[in-house]
């Protein structure tokens, strides 16, 4: 059991019988009134998303989730196939369990799949950064710096990031996968 003040993005919690993933969790303290934990959460089988505001002093039951390394192959229409690295069976994966996580997949990227107790497969755990190739940006613009307010790229996979103005199309980046953010050139 752990308070509701310690999830952090990506841990599992069992709540009314439900496996639930925290995808954001916010400390927020209302000028008036007491501290509350708000919290995006999905259900790990059904898929639902839900906003849940919690007291941080309340308890909650972490699921123990059992990983196995394996490697990212294709998308085959919005299933997604992964390979153990060890014992080379490949395993399934909806685009509705992965969510946003799905656009940090590049081929052959090494990730970790994660089981309940009972060997249901629930979800991925992304390496911190990934490399990526940028697809789309506006032009560079001459004498800027990092400083600057930065501008979107959208990367190889759909996914858009703010980047600073020097970087331009082809630029290979390295991007922080727990805040979806620009980290440096590769």
């Amino acid at each position: 059991m752990v308070n509701a003040i310690e999830l952090k993005k990506g841990m599992i919690f069992s709540q009314d019988g439900k496996l639930m993933r925290v995808l954001k969790s916010n400390h927020h303290k209302p000028g008036k009134g007491n501290t509350v934990m708000q919290m995006d959460l999905r259900d790990v089988r059904a898929g639902s998303m839900i906003h849940k505001t919690m007291r941080p002093s309340e308890k909650v039951e972490l699921v123990e989730v059992a990983k196995k390394g394996a490697q990212y192959l294709y998308s085959e229409g919005d299933n997604y196939i992964f390979m153990d690295t060890t014992t080379y069976e490949q395993y399934e994966i909806t685009k509705d369990q992965l969510d946003d996580d799905a656009l940090y997949l590049m081929p052959n990227i090494e990730v970790q799949l994660e089981f309940t107790d009972d060997g249901e497969l629930i979800g991925i755990e992304l390496p911190a950064t990934v490399t990526m190739k940028v697809a789309e940006t506006q032009p560079e613009i001459k004498g800027a710096t990092a400083a600057g307010g930065g501008k979107p790229a959208t990367m190889e996979t759909g996914l858009v990031v703010t980047v600073p103005d020097f970087i331009n199309e082809g630029d290979e980046l390295v991007i922080n996968t727990q805040e979806g953010t620009y980290k440096s050139r590769a």
